[in-house]
């Protein structure tokens, strides 16, 4: 797992290589550590996570802009509600 500051309202997380419930639980732990506007950018490569992550985006309000898979990958970008 790997999280880091990309510019100044920008954040990644890669969970590459974990399943679930883990890419999920990651994700819900950055969106906590970032400010309400920001962005994160969440990689991950099972594609079942993207259920529990888009799950938990419904209930916490925050918003899913854009979605992509390269590969084997999916990268989406969440804005913090």
């Amino acid at each position: 797992m790997k999280f880091e500051k990309t510019s100044d309202d920008h954040f990644m997380l890669d969970v590459k290589g974990y399943v679930c419930p883990h890419p999920q639980l990651y994700t819900k732990k950055a969106l906590a550590r970032i400010q309400s506007g920001d962005l994160l950018q969440v990689i991950f490569d099972n594609p079942s996570s993207g259920e529990s992550i888009a799950a938990m985006c419904d209930i916490t309000g925050d918003e899913i802009v854009d979605q992509k898979q390269e590969g084997g990958e999916y990268i989406w970008d969440i804005e913090k509600a």
